[in-house]
């Protein structure tokens, strides 16, 4: 069975740190880009930070660059992202998905979610 299951959200007060994996089953990330999106409620789902195949291009949304961290291991199939000093406006179901990844010749970078997706873990960030 194709799947991606993330783990690791959780409660935390702001300031604390959390970290997010990813594993996959059934199919190799080795031939995938990967990212994490987050949605909160009321809000559009919205990009948090993309990592490509195999060169360690990453992209990070503005409001996480600084204090949130993307990382894979391929040889474990499993996508990471640490997050540092969580705000409160961090507070989102967040998923993680193979992702179509690259650069407009503009220099912007773009990262759509593609083939799957998790089910999303709720990360909540609060005192």
């Amino acid at each position: 069975q194709v799947q991606l299951v993330e783990f690791g959200g959780g409660l935390v007060q702001p300031g604390g740190s959390l970290r997010l994996s990813c594993a996959a089953s059934g199919f190799s990330l080795d031939y995938y880009a990967l990212g994490w999106f987050r949605q909160a409620p009321g809000k559009e789902r919205e990009t948090v930070s993309c990592i490509s195949r195999s060169d360690g291009r990453t992209y990070y949304a503005d409001s996480v660059k600084g204090r949130f961290t993307v990382s894979r291991d391929n040889a474990k199939n499993t996508l990471y992202l640490q997050m540092n000093s969580l705000k409160p406006e961090d507070t989102a179901v967040y998923y993680c998905a193979t992702t179509n990844f690259g650069r407009f010749t503009s220099g912007r970078y773009y990262c759509r979610g593609s083939d799957y997706w998790g089910q999303g873990t709720q990360v909540t960030v609060s005192s």
